[in-house]
């Protein structure tokens, strides 16, 4: 298997996970918790891995984890839950559409990477595909809702750039994603502390409840973040935000089997446009080789260079 297409693959793993946070949000954790939810899906298993490895963060790293992690994961969770609960699951998936727009112009300048005219044709074939599968019937738009998905979006195009900018220090992948995982758990913990003091207390939590967490600490947040970071590393950055379009198609595909949503046919052709816009990004990346790793990015204008030393 060429190594391009096996990182694709890889990194498709993440967005496929991430599509069952909507569903089992709603069907498996406490109801209307959408801060605690993030929090309790972030931080143990942000700490379990950082006790295992036993690695911190030295130097400017300490500032650098702090940032990307903040962005990565406390921000973009913080919109993702709440969009959960306010939103239908598909509708709330959608929200990552406008990723790989803001991630090719985030990265142009402060990366020195030009979108190129097979990225910006899969970005607004993915954009417009989002935008008629929220038109469907069922999709009951939530303005709080929609605004906290975007929000959240927007912070992990600015993480998926730092990361591509900064690179990786010289620790493990999985290293690095404890770090953010701690970074970004903690910050969710205080938002979650403010949100049982304003709702009375904790939940009971039930074995359901308990399953659900699990599964979302394990398996959609150690494991998908750990590949997704990786993919980050070996892919252009608008290319590893268009593959998280395939968020919103399972979390359409789960409201469709077990919850009874319905598809119409505007939606569908929805799917449709997504599912090409992918096809077309990733086509593209096959046929040129791939940077290795973030020492292949361009090197930076010398403003930008003169800026990020002035910040150390």
């Amino acid at each position: 298997m060429p190594q391009v297409l096996k990182n694709i693959l890889l990194t498709m793993i993440a967005p496929l996970t991430w599509g069952t946070t909507y569903f089992v949000t709603t069907e498996f954790l406490p109801p209307d918790r959408p801060f605690l939810s993030g929090a309790l899906r972030v931080l143990p298993v942000g700490l379990l891995m950082l006790l295992l490895f036993r690695r911190l963060p030295q130097g400017m790293w300490w500032r650098r984890a702090a940032v990307v992690g903040m962005f990565n994961i406390g921000l973009a969770f913080a919109g993702i839950f709440v969009a959960a609960y306010r939103l239908p699951g598909g509708v709330a998936a959608t929200n990552n559409a406008v990723q790989p727009f803001l991630v090719a112009f985030i990265g142009w300048p402060l990366l020195g990477l030009v979108p190129k005219r097979y990225t910006l044709l899969a970005a607004t074939l993915g954009l417009l595909g989002v935008g008629l599968l929220v038109l469907g019937p069922s999709s009951r738009l939530d303005g709080l809702g929609v605004a906290a998905g975007l929000g959240g979006v927007l912070a992990s195009a600015c993480g998926i750039v730092l990361l591509r900018r900064w690179g990786r220090p010289e620790v493990s992948l999985l290293v690095l994603t404890a770090w953010q995982l701690v970074a970004g758990g903690l910050f969710l913990t205080l938002l979650a502390a403010v949100e049982v003091g304003y709702k009375g207390g904790l939940p009971t939590f039930s074995p359901t409840n308990l399953g659900g967490y699990l599964y979302m600490a394990v398996i959609s947040t150690g494991l998908a973040y750990a590949l997704w970071f990786r993919g980050i590393e070996r892919l252009p950055p608008a290319s590893v935000a268009i593959i998280g379009l395939v968020n919103p198609v399972v979390a359409f595909a789960l409201g469709y089997f077990f919850k009874g949503q319905t598809v119409s046919l505007v939606q569908g052709l929805g799917i449709a446009l997504i599912l090409s816009s992918i096809i077309i990004e990733q086509g593209g990346n096959l046929r040129q080789p791939a940077p290795s790793n973030a020492a292949a990015v361009p090197p930076l204008t010398e403003a930008v260079v003169a800026a990020s030393k002035a910040g150390r």
